[in-house]
This record gives C-alpha cells, structure tokens and sequence, in this order.
C-alpha cells in the first residue's frame, strides 16, 4: 500500500464508499472481507424487500455501486498512486451483488454466492483479466462485475440442478 501523497487526497467520499465504510481496511484479505460485508449487508436488506420486488432490486443495487464505485474507486486510486489499492473493494461489493441477482434468501445460496463470486474474481478467467486493462475505477470495478457474472451463471445452474436448495 502506497502512502497518501501530501499533496492530494481523496474526498471522504469517495474513501468511503471505495473502501465500503472501511470494510476494505480489514485484514487478511480486504477483499475477502468486503465480499463478506456485502453479503451479511445483503442479506439483511433484501429479506426486508417484498419478493417480487428483489431481482430489481438487487440490479438496481449493483447498478448504483456501479455508477458510485468507478469515480470513488479512480479517485482513491489517483490519490494513492496506485493502479487498484487492495483496501478499494467497492468492486467486490458490486460483483458479488452481481452474483446474487434473483437468488432465494436462504444461507445456502448466500454461502454459494460467496464462494463463487471469490473463486471467479481470484482465478479471472477469460476475458476477465482483460477487462482490468480499462481505465482507472473502470478497470477496478468492471473486472470484478464479469467474476460476478460468472459466479451469477454458476449459481443459476446450481439451482437449476437442485443442488442448492434439497
């Protein structure tokens, strides 16, 4: 982690949600632990959603960390001369809300979602790395929206399958 420039910082903001509220700051693994947030956070909302309405509201969701993430997530970047500080981890939270898109609440599917969404963001296969090459927060957020993608698909076809929810 490189140290703040004297020069420039990055409004509070921008810190904030890039970090999603500090969740980013936690050791080991910032991105682990972000994932994890976004999760616990999700699940506590989203059962207070009326069930016809949480497959919008979870893109909508993801939407909004989206279009909040790559301005806070390049400004942070820019303030700590770093291409994509590990403490940023307002991309995982938008890939894993990804991941939950029109899922049932149980622990289960939370758990599944979790673990799928960790495993595509570490391992990125094709075209996933290519997509960190974007610009700044662009490249910070869209990489992980395609891990959240994949893990998305997998989750589907769990379900599809029954093998999360016997």
């Amino acid at each position: 982690m490189n140290p703040v420039p004297a020069d420039t910082r990055a409004p509070l903001w921008a810190t904030l949600a890039a970090t999603f509220f500090g969740a980013g700051r936690l050791k080991p693994g910032p991105g682990t632990c972000g994932s994890l947030a976004t999760v616990i956070v999700w699940a506590l909302a989203s059962s207070r959603i009326p069930p016809a309405s949480r497959t919008w509201a979870t893109i909508v969701a993801a939407a909004a960390v989206t279009l909040i993430g790559i301005p806070a997530a390049t400004r942070v970047a820019r303030a700590y001369g770093s291409k994509d500080p590990q403490f940023v981890v307002i991309d995982e939270v938008a890939g894993q809300l990804v991941s939950l898109i029109a899922v049932p609440l149980a622990w289960k599917t939370f758990l599944a979602g979790f673990i799928l969404f960790r495993v595509f963001d570490i391992w990125k296969p094709f075209p996933i790395r290519r997509l960190e090459r974007l610009p700044e927060g662009t490249g910070i957020v869209v990489d992980d929206l395609g891990a959240g993608l994949y893990a998305l698909a997998v989750m589907h076809l769990l379900l599809h399958f029954g093998v999360l929810m016997k």
